[in-house]
């Protein structure tokens, strides 16, 4: 009660600052974000927090890394992002240290949340708008993700330029990945033994495997599944594609390789188990597309040249 107390009385003393520099805050118009959430947008936006590594990616690329003020800690490796940044747990966000730095507008994710209460409420009590984008689950969804940021940080023009390089290298590789008959079915890895992880549909992994012309074994499934490894073995996957991070020294590839009981797999005997970048198959951004090639030259290096 005294820490609520004493973040209550933080956000009083920021709604009346606040109001002291309405003539520099005034709001332009109600907007709804990417979850359904209605905020009013500010004339101005100087200073952003990001709080998932796939929106922080979009507003470097929009050329907005100099108004990041805090970041979330896995957004340190993006590119073009200072590594001195103040790094938030935006899972239990310290309103406090928050409101301190004064943001415009703080990007957050549906990661996020952990239930139904919102954790930033009392951000948002004290006049600092929060936007909400759901990790995006196809690619047209990233597209969308990509030109509501650009919109809401008034970068329209470098947003419409990215998703239409995106939407022409998507296109690229889909006309070839049409012409392939014979498609290779892929098991694509992103989370090791002992609990396997992989995606079925309705997720944007999903949708690469097709687009580059190839079957995923558990296309069936919904959305994110941990598969048993003898659904692996029975599926008989002709290439496996793995995200996950080396383990202990060990290579992702040659743990696969080394599995008890997976000898019998096609790809294991044939030597068709390649590396994905993680970062560019796992987060919801314009960097989808290094993932996207890099799976097509994996699965078909023939037809991707």
């Amino acid at each position: 009660m005294k820490k609520r107390s004493k973040i209550l009385s933080v956000v009083f003393a920021m709604m009346f600052s606040l109001a002291l520099f309405a003539g520099c805050s005034s709001t332009t118009k109600t907007m709804t974000d990417r979850e359904g959430n209605e905020f009013t947008l500010p004339k101005k936006v100087e200073k952003i927090i990001s709080t998932a590594p796939s929106n922080t990616e979009v507003l470097v690329a929009l050329g907005l890394s100099d108004k990041l003020v805090a970041i979330d800690k896995y957004s340190a490796d993006v590119e073009g992002v200072n590594t001195d940044l103040p790094q938030i747990d935006f899972r239990n966000p310290d309103a406090e240290t928050l409101i301190s730095l004064e943001p415009d507008l703080i990007i957050a994710s549906g990661h996020n949340k952990a239930g139904e209460e919102d954790p930033f409420q009392l951000v948002k009590d004290a006049g600092i708008p929060v936007v909400y984008i759901p990790s995006s689950y196809s690619i047209d969804g990233i597209y969308g993700d990509i030109n509501f940021i650009a919109e809401i940080t008034k970068t329209e023009k470098q947003g419409k330029e990215i998703v239409e390089n995106m939407k022409k290298e998507v296109e690229e590789i889909r006309a070839v990945g049409e012409k392939i008959t014979n498609k290779k079915k892929v098991y694509f890895e992103i989370g090791s033994t002992p609990s396997l992880f992989s995606c079925g549909k309705d997720t944007f992994l999903n949708e690469m495997i097709q687009i580059i012309g190839a079957e995923n074994i558990f296309a069936n499934e919904d959305s994110w599944i941990s598969p048993t490894p003898e659904a692996v073995i029975s599926a008989n996957p002709d290439v496996i594609l793995t995200n996950v991070p080396d383990i202990n020294g060990v290579k992702a590839v040659d743990e696969i390789k080394n599995r008890e009981g997976w000898d019998s797999v096609t790809a294991v005997k044939e030597g068709q188990i390649y590396s994905v970048d993680k970062n560019a198959s796992a987060r919801p951004s314009q960097n989808v597309i290094k993932a996207l090639k890099e799976m097509a030259k994996a699965v078909y290096p023939n037809e991707y040249k």
